[in-house]
């Protein structure tokens, strides 16, 4: 039996108790989620929480050892990245893959390209491919001067942008995007989160990898907070605040108890300072000892 989303629908990911080891390093253990059409799933936590670890795993780079992991509805265990993209699920990564000194839409095509002509006749169809990125790239709200300019002169924000567009067109039904705004300022970051929503619009689920929940708040329908390769939250956007978010990401408990730690820390070296002072004004004369008449 197909397990059934909250909306009704079959998710388009669906992971149950999932678990990987790298050998005695326990990475992932017990991630359950669900990914559905035209919602944005955040995937938040710090250096070392195991996201890169979950994105390996849904993208077909390596596999689970623990639980199931379903794409609509069907049990899948790939063997590599292009088994994963043929079922829908593209990757866009941080360091994207892009040719800087070639075109926009070469770089829009890059391993893709279209042909026209038969046999020996067939050759790149160069004026169509120029055409459907510019088309493609309107179609999600960016509008780049020439697509036969060098990507490398884009923006980061721009590049991220264009790779959303391709992962698009090329069929995407899940896009993963593996920490897009990390390496942008607050302009460009706004620029790829609105090509994030663009993209849930257009009712693809989206997987937002990111350790900023600033960024994740205002485009996320549903938050997972990773900690130590486990999940230590699963809210949906009415479940829970910007500011709860932000707590659970900065490990709201664990700050509390250091800042009472530090707390009783400097009491403790006041009240150790203070005794000294005291001391030594006795031995010089100066003030009157605590109980003198």
């Amino acid at each position: 039996m197909k397990s059934m989303s909250v909306n009704g629908r079959v998710p388009l990911i669906e992971m149950t108790d999932v678990g990987k080891l790298y050998g005695n390093i326990r990475a992932l253990q017990g991630i359950s989620l669900k990914v559905g059409a035209g919602e944005v799933t955040c995937v938040l936590g710090d250096n070392g929480a195991g996201k890169s670890s979950l994105i390996k795993i849904m993208s077909g780079v390596h596999q689970h050892d623990e639980g199931s992991y379903k794409v609509e509805g069907q049990e899948v265990r790939f063997g590599s990245p292009r088994e994963a993209l043929n079922r829908g699920i593209a990757t866009v990564y941080q360091d994207l893959a892009v040719v800087p000194l070639m075109s926009v839409w070469r770089n829009f095509f890059l391993g893709s390209e279209a042909e026209k002509g038969n046999g020996p006749t067939t050759q790149l169809d160069i004026e169509g491919m120029k055409r459907t990125a510019k088309s493609e790239l309107l179609d999600m709200g960016i509008d780049l001067r020439d697509v036969e300019q060098p990507i490398g002169t884009l923006s980061g924000g721009e590049r991220q942008s264009v790779a959303i567009a391709r992962a698009v067109h090329f069929g995407a039904k899940v896009l993963i995007l593996d920490e897009p705004t990390s390496a942008l300022g607050v302009k460009q970051a706004g620029v790829v989160l609105k090509y994030v929503v663009q993209a849930r619009d257009r009712g693809l689920g989206v997987i937002f990898i990111t350790h900023n929940p600033h960024h994740a708040y205002p485009v996320g329908d549903h938050f997972i907070v990773l900690n130590r390769g486990r999940m230590i939250a699963d809210r949906s956007k009415r479940e829970i605040t910007r500011e709860e978010l932000t707590s659970l990401m900065a490990g709201g408990a664990e700050l509390e108890a250091l800042s009472h730690e530090l707390e009783r820390s400097t009491d403790r070296s006041l009240a150790a300072v203070g005794q000294q002072l005291e001391a030594e004004a006795h031995e010089l004369g100066i003030g009157t000892p605590a109980g003198g008449a």
